[in-house]
This record gives C-alpha cells, sequence and structure tokens, in this order.
C-alpha cells in the first residue's frame, strides 16, 4: 500500500520529539501489533519529503516485523511513547528513523506498508 498526504496530530502539553511520520510509523506499531493482524511480515515507511519530520532531525521511521520485539528487549512501551508524543525518541532508540537531511522541497508526505 502506497499514500500520500499529511496526517494530523494533535498534540498535548509537554510533548516530546517527533512529527505526524513518526506519529503515524509509532500508531500502526501499536496498532497492529495488539489489535491487528500482528506484524509477522509487515514493512513499513512514514516519511517526510522535506526529510524533517516536524521537532525531530529525522524524516520519518521504518516499521520491521521485529520492531515490538527489539522494543521490548529495549523496556520500551510504545504506548507510553505515543501517549507523549515521544515517536523520534522511540524510533531512535531502535535505529529505526531516516535520515535525509533536509531535501529543499517539501512535496508530500510518503507511507509505503509491505505485507511479505
Amino acid at each position: 500500500m502506497l499514500s500520500g498526504g499529511e496526517a494530523t496530530v494533535t498534540l498535548t502539553p509537554g510533548a516530546g520529539r517527533g512529527g505526524r511520520n513518526l506519529e503515524f510509523a509509532l500508531a500502526l506499531l501499536t496498532e497492529l501489533g495488539e489489535t491487528g493482524p500482528g506484524l509477522r511480515g509487515l514493512h513499513a515507511l512514514s516519511a517526510g519529503t522535506d526529510g524533517q519530520d516536524g521537532s525531530s532531525p529525522a524524516a520519518g521511521a521504518f516499521l520491521t516485523p521485529d520492531s515490538l520485539t527489539r522494543a521490548g528487549h529495549l523496556g520500551l512501551d510504545p504506548h507510553e511513547f505515543l501517549r507523549r508524543h515521544d515517536s523520534h525518541t522511540f524510533f531512535e532508540a531502535l535505529g529505526d528513523t531516516l535520515h535525509t537531511g533536509l531535501t529543499g522541497h517539501n512535496l508530500n508526505d510518503f507511507r509505503a506498508v509491505v505485507l511479505t
């Protein structure tokens, strides 16, 4: 599945680091990891074409089938990071942020989800 467009995030006071693409990826991770089909065979990317997502230096984040397992091994609770809108810190700890640097273009946000 490929999609474009900009998601909306409503921040709460004291929000952490991140942006709408990192938040989308973290919300997808928590939703599919618990109530959906799970992450078996799931690979995803959510990123901004400008190379920076909100207050994060990353353009976005990757999801892999073992993202929840690796988070668990690191003691990271994805629900807590989502509640605090601190998606950059979560994905940076996993090593799953996408860093492109500023591109000079702000065309759209891009998401790709692949099931293998």
